[in-house]
């Protein structure tokens, strides 16, 4: 393999997905510095070096209702990469997260006789546990990010490597840190996370203001962020807000700063997803909700098959942070919750103890760049 490029087909279609398999990429580099990559991404594959067919902005969206709107462009999307892959004949095919493309993409993948990675584990696990098999038979290697992973595929012929997760690397290095500056209002500090699709936000963030203003005569110094992982998501943020009475007082969206915004946080209110996961990382207790469309609500009610929705609740195997699904993400519910987090009390210190707990789970360093070992593993041929 040294002697010419390595060329993969990377699909990575969403910006969570885009970022690790950079990570992935740069870690790889190390070891193989020719290395051509095509596919879907975005910003952080592009800055990588990899071809962009289609970028990773296009492809976010979730739920049954929003998919289906969308089903054509997928379809094309979809044949297209497949044509190319067939015409260019990677030496791999790496696939990241993004399960409703990408497990399709694989079964094509592997009929072409192509060799596949998955990176980052689709939840079959949560989902639909039959699709386990058939997932062991069009997967060559599977690189996992969480510990219990492993064992859902040992009843299979599937290779599967535990790398550990690449936030605990960053949570580390953020956390050894002076704490940033923000612009913080007032005491204490509640983060609001109300998700990075625009969906989510106008599901989402009704509620979250309204818990907002329900605190200020509890906590009448209180100051709040609200996070957007963009100038353009923050932008929606603040058109939501003003169409369900402004933002309150002392509250500032800030973007880009996510990461900064837990750690700094007495608590949060945040919208199932990674950034449960960041929260937990940067030790910030941590209130979950979600909200989807009534029609995916029904389906994942009989797809999904776990008892937990939030990811730290999910490695823990136990509820660390309360959750709140529909028509319980209400108000009055997420208040009774987030109160006592915001004060030194019993249940924020269990809490505390229960995140760090997890972070530890995640470890130890180095995510990124045992993920590269085992992929260039894959990739060599064997004596």
């Amino acid at each position: 393999m040294t002697g010419r490029p390595l060329r993969l087909l990377i699909v990575a279609g969403e910006v969570s997905g885009d970022l690790q398999a950079a990570r992935l990429i740069r870690a790889l580099k190390q070891h193989h510095p020719d290395v051509e990559c095509f596919g879907i991404g975005g910003d952080a594959l592009r800055a990588e070096g990899m071809e962009i067919l289609t970028d990773a902005r296009h492809m976010a969206v979730m739920g049954l209702t929003e998919v289906l709107k969308r089903l054509f462009f997928f379809r094309r999307v979809f044949f297209n990469l497949l044509a190319e892959a067939r015409k260019r004949r990677p030496d791999a095919v790496l696939l990241v997260d993004y399960p409703g493309f990408n497990l399709r993409f694989a079964e094509r993948a592997h009929r072409l006789g192509l060799k596949v990675i998955y990176y980052i584990c689709p939840q079959v696990w949560a989902w639909n546990r039959r699709r386990i098999p058939h997932m062991a038979q069009i997967v060559d290697r599977l690189i996992s990010i969480f510990p219990f992973e492993p064992d859902v595929f040992k009843d299979t012929n599937l290779k599967v490597n535990y790398v550990g997760h690449p936030f605990y690397d960053e949570a580390r290095a953020g956390l050894a840190q002076p704490p940033p500056e923000l612009p913080w209002a007032g005491s204490p500090h509640l983060a609001l996370l109300p998700g990075s699709r625009r969906h989510e936000i106008q599901r989402l963030l009704p509620p979250l203001l309204e818990t907002a203003r329900r605190l200020l005569p509890i906590q009448p110094q209180l100051g709040v962020l609200i996070a957007a992982p963009s100038r353009e998501i923050g932008d929606w943020v603040q058109t939501i807000a003003n169409r369900h009475g402004g933002l309150p007082p002392r509250t500032e969206i800030v973007c880009n700063r996510t990461r900064d915004i837990l750690r700094t946080a007495t608590a949060a209110l945040v919208a199932s997803g990674t950034a449960t996961l960041e929260s937990g990382l940067m030790g910030c207790p941590t209130v979950i909700l979600y909200k989807m469309s009534w029609p995916t609500y029904w389906l994942g009610r009989r797809l999904v098959h776990i008892r937990h929705i939030g990811m730290l609740n999910i490695i823990a195997d136990r509820r660390i942070c309360p959750e709140f699904l529909q028509a319980e993400a209400h108000p009055d519910n997420l208040l009774t919750a987030i109160r006592p987090l915001l004060e030194d009390s019993p249940a924020r210190r269990e809490m505390i103890a229960g995140l760090t707990a997890v972070r530890e789970m995640l470890g130890p360093s180095g995510a990124s760049e045992r993920a590269a070992e085992v992929l260039l593993e894959e990739l060599t041929p064997q004596d």
